[in-house]
Order: structure tokens, then sequence, then C-alpha cells
């Protein structure tokens, strides 16, 4: 049974359609009105409010958290400042990604890793000859993600204090009201945005107070749904759904490097040791076999599928995560579409997909599956840059 965040009492009594999901054994709202379209929109006019809790998060410190991380991770946590926040993913011998999440680094030996799924028994198998310590505080610290343009002008005044001096991956710590908190430029919609990290016992007072100093720049609690549409369009890929990790991959064709999932920027080969560097040195020499490719779908030839069957075009209300093939134009299998979105800001419809390395370049033409009255049928679909939607303002 899901358990309850620390703004349960906050969040069950706002969400009025009672559309609730698991995520990571916790309680989380999909969507707080019937539709999740109003909640999309703050996120990319006003502000949304969503409880990120369930992330799992680790303290890693000692005299070696430095070269620890380092050791385990495809960047080098060591050259890290303190107050900046970093990208990653993590592999295992083969080069193949565990998972992806973030380290933040708070002093010269104190470290944070949030994951999106549990690392604590992965991390603490490499510890032997480091002088580390890992705590799992995911129970003791909650988390809430303020996105969108007014999200600054919110958390200035809720905070009392300027923010425009956090850049991008970046973070300080503050106060809201009495509590403390940290506050990072972090977030998974790819728009201007933060995230507000406090300890359990302060968690409504934060919840309250920002909803308070939102409400005349439009702040609304926002749910997963809406998010997942806005990871669409910044193109962000999902752990079980666009990548499956290599812990629970029971064939190696469901495994990816992260040069497969176009994570290739974060990897630093020329360093000390670290997990898969050989694997991956190799296979950057040879080039990947797969990649991570945006897909835009015809409109027209979409529209015209179900015409034919004397039907409006559907389109499904939010994101989709179901695996969908993608085919060359021969008609061969090349890939497959693993999440996608109509794109209510670009006016498009969006996927991501894993393809054949030969078939990566953008504007590639490409057929993707579409089921009309139980047939099975394509329509094109051109590989486009992403990220498909990136404002100005997200590094502002």
């Amino acid at each position: 049974m899901p358990l309850p965040t620390p703004f349960f009492p906050r969040t069950s009594q706002l969400c009025t359609s009672l559309l609730w999901k698991d995520w990571a054994g916790y309680y989380a709202v999909r969507s707080y009105d019937t539709y999740m379209e109003r909640e999309y929109y703050a996120f990319r006019h006003t502000a949304g409010l969503v409880d990120v809790t369930p992330l799992y998060k680790y303290d890693v410190s000692g005299p070696d958290a430095a070269s620890f991380l380092a050791r385990v991770m495809v960047r080098d946590a060591g050259k890290l400042k303190v107050g900046q926040v970093v990208y990653l993913c993590w592999c295992d011998e083969a080069g193949n990604v565990i998972d992806d999440g973030t380290v933040s680094r708070f002093d010269a030996e104190v470290f944070r890793v949030t994951s999106a799924e549990p690392s604590l028994a992965w991390l603490s198998r490499f510890t032997r000859g480091y002088r580390v310590e890992i705590q799992d505080i995911t129970d003791r610290l909650a988390a809430l993600s303020i996105q969108g343009p007014t999200s600054r002008n919110i958390l200035s005044e809720a905070a009392q204090m300027p923010l425009e001096d956090i850049k991008y991956f970046r973070f300080k710590n503050g106060r809201i009201g009495k509590q403390d908190v940290v506050i990072s430029r972090t977030g998974y919609t790819g728009d201007l945005g933060f995230e507000v990290w406090v300890d359990n016992a302060g968690a409504l007072a934060v919840y309250d107070a920002l909803l308070a100093a939102g409400e005349r720049y439009g702040l609304i609690p926002a749910g997963l749904d809406a998010m997942d549409m806005a990871r669409l369009e910044a193109g962000f890929i999902m752990n079980g759904v666009d990548y499956y990790s290599a812990n629970h991959s029971f064939l190696e064709s469901r495994k990816s490097t992260p040069y497969e999932l176009a994570l290739g920027w974060t990897v630093e080969l020329e360093r000390e040791p670290f997990n898969g560097q050989r694997a991956l040195q190799a296979e950057k020499s040879r080039g990947p076999n797969r990649a991570l490719v945006g897909l835009v779908l015809d409109w027209p030839e979409l529209e015209a599928l179900f015409l034919r069957s004397g039907l409006p075009p559907e389109l499904r209300r939010g994101a989709w995560r179901d695996p969908v093939p993608v085919y060359d134009k021969a008609g061969r299998h090349v890939g497959q579409a693993t999440s996608g979105s109509w794109s209510p800001t670009l006016k498009q419809n969006l996927a991501l997909a894993t393809v054949r390395a030969e078939h990566a370049a953008i504007g590639t033409e490409l057929d993707i599956e579409v089921t009309v009255e139980y047939h099975r049928l394509r329509a094109t679909a051109r590989v486009a840059k992403k990220p498909f939607f990136d404002p100005p303002r997200k590094k502002s």
C-alpha cells in the first residue's frame, strides 16, 4: 500500500479528480482536475507546483566522497563546485546505464544524489576502500518542484530574497517562513523552474507559503500527467519508459549505453577509472549501434488515416508510454517510439524513439505505427532536433 508524502494533508484536499498513482511507494497525484490541461498550461504560462518527494535521495559524505562518486558515475564529481548540481548517469562495467539523476555538492566532503529508483544497494557495493558514508534520506526529506515563467517571482517572495543569482543547475540555502530549505535551479519540465527541499516537519508550512505567495502569479498545484507532457516537449528521458535499467534487463537488447540514450555529453572518458569506462571508450571509437531521437509525426498523413475510416483524428489526452514500432521507408523495423504526446504549445505530435544509428540524422523520414479501427497502419515521422521546446527563460 502506498504511503502518503508529508504534503498529503494538502494534496489530498486539492485533488478533486481522485486520480492518483503509486510513485516509488508513495501516493502521487496524476491530475488535480479531471482534465490536466490547466496544469500543463500553468507550466508554460504561469507556474505549477508538483510534489516530487518520492525521488530517491542519498547523502554521500566523507573524505573520499568526491573520489568515490567519480568512480561510480560517468562524470567526475570532484570537479563540482560547492553549490553546483550536475545531471548524469551511472553504468555497469559493460557501459550500460543503471539509472540517471543528479549530484549536488554541499561541501568539500558532502554530496547529495537523487535517482529514479532505489540506488543504495548499488552505491554501497563500491564503497570498499573509500572513507565514505551513504545515508538514505528519502523518507526524511520532502521536495516540491515549482515550474513555469513566474516561478522565480513566487519563490523570491516566499523566501524573501532575490533568486537571480541562482544560475541554471545551481542551488543555495534559504528560509521560507521559519523553515530552512534548499532551493535548486532544477526541474523536469524544460522551463524556468526550481525545486525546494525541506525536512518533513516543515513541509506543510512551505507548501502553504508557496501557494500564498503564488496566488497573484497564477500558481496552481500540478500533477504528474501534466509534467509528463512537459518533459516530452523538453526531450527528457524516463527510466522504465524510454530505457530500462541494466539491473532489471533480462535481455541484452533492452540495455542501453549513455551514447545510445543521447547522454554521451555527460560522459567524461579521459580521467581516472570509473565504472564502464573501457566499454564506453570502445563504443565512442566505433560509434553506438542505436540512437535516441525526437520524432514529429506528419499531421496530414495521420489525419488521412482516420478519414479513410470516416473518423476524425484521434489523440490521447496526455502523454503515452506504450512502445510503438518504427520502420524505415522500405518497411524494415528499425526501432520503437517509447513515449510521446501532442504538444499544445508547439501544435505538433511528438515522440521519443530509439532507432538504429544510421536512421538518426535530423530530417530522416521514418514510419510510425498507428492503429485505426483495429488496423495497424503507418504514418510518416521525421527525426527532429531535441529539445522540441527550449525557451530562453529556462537558463536565464
